[in-house]
């Protein structure tokens, strides 16, 4: 229902870069520019200032966009509308996530919510907490997948599955399967991720309640995903803390293996967050019900039917009371 030639004004506008804008569109670069031409001639005046090798919105630019924005959520709302009048929800969704959130749960949830929901589009959009929580601050998203509560004051967050980090080493290394004293992590060589990674947070805090210096840490690297992570440990880089949803399946090939922390359990939850403010409604308030009354459910079926690995006896499902 959106006018297409605002839809491209604003796709641009949020990158200022048509090769961009046209990935995002599924058009060519030409195409962006035939239709950003056409609605500067529509308007009368330029919308866009590309000298210099830049694209910046010119004034008027300025002025259009906070409009067109308007116009395509009155309009997605109005899809929404009629569509909740028939029990469908139809229009586009976009869901944030972590990178753990990401790549090892949000395809699964996504994959349910969709079968129930055919006609809904998604977008979504991985990196760290908290790029994430500004990008969901900044209204680019419309709910997110987070690891832990929120310390921002403009999202809310709730609760909806709890996850354990796991120390988990190559299968030679002389503390696979073993309980080791937290302070021996002072001679190991740690991988971590980067700082603003939540499971980096979780596990610093974590590690400060075992009185461990953690600016003393022997951090030998510091990579911004999991799946680096992981690849780390299996090269023999080192070893690292990373979800149990991540390593299922090494662990059951025995390409890795765990060590414990005497005394010492690495527990997250992993929550749903949303702007602050009204709970949301439309497609958003109904992911957001999905998340927090299925989520677990869902997650747990999906993985009833491959052969249980051990570490599953680990997940616990939070659910609302």
């Amino acid at each position: 229902m959106e006018n297409f030639r605002l839809k491209v004004f604003r796709a641009v506008a949020t990158h200022l870069n048509f090769r961009r804008a046209a990935e995002e569109l599924l058009l060519t670069q030409p195409a962006v520019t035939q239709q950003i031409h056409a609605l500067e001639d529509e308007v009368g005046v330029p919308l866009f200032d590309r000298t210099g090798g830049r694209v910046r919105l010119t004034a008027a630019g300025e002025i259009l966009l906070p409009f067109a924005e308007q116009l395509a959520s009155l309009s997605q709302h109005a899809l929404e509308a009629v569509a909740s009048s028939s029990g469908n929800a139809v229009g586009e969704l976009a869901v944030g996530a972590s990178q753990t959130n990401a790549q090892y749960i949000l395809p699964r949830l996504l994959g349910a919510f969709q079968r129930e929901h055919p006609k809904l589009r998604l977008r979504a959009l991985s990196n760290n907490t908290e790029d994430v929580l500004q990008a969901l601050a900044e209204h680019r998203i419309d709910i997110a997948l987070i690891e832990g509560p929120s310390l921002r004051r403009d999202v809310k967050t709730q609760a909806f599955l709890e996850d354990e980090l796991l120390l988990v080493t190559p299968p030679d290394h002389p503390w696979a399967g073993k309980e080791i004293d937290p302070k021996q992590l002072m001679q190991a060589s740690l991988l971590m991720r980067e700082i603003g990674s939540g499971s980096r947070r979780v596990v610093e805090q974590a590690l400060t309640k075992t009185h461990i210096p953690i600016r003393q840490l022997p951090i030998v690297m510091t990579l911004d995903s999991t799946e680096g992570l992981v690849s780390g440990v299996e090269a023999g880089l080192g070893i690292a803390f990373v979800s149990q949803w991540a390593v299922r399946n090494q662990l059951a090939l025995r390409s890795l293996a765990v060590a414990r922390l005497q005394g010492v359990r690495i527990l997250r939850v992993l929550s749903v967050a949303y702007p602050a403010g009204p709970v949301p409604s439309g497609l958003a308030g109904k992911f957001l019900r999905f998340m927090t009354t299925r989520a677990g459910d869902v997650l747990l079926d999906s993985l009833r039917l491959s052969e249980r690995k051990p570490t599953e006896k680990r997940e616990r499902v939070v659910r609302r009371k």
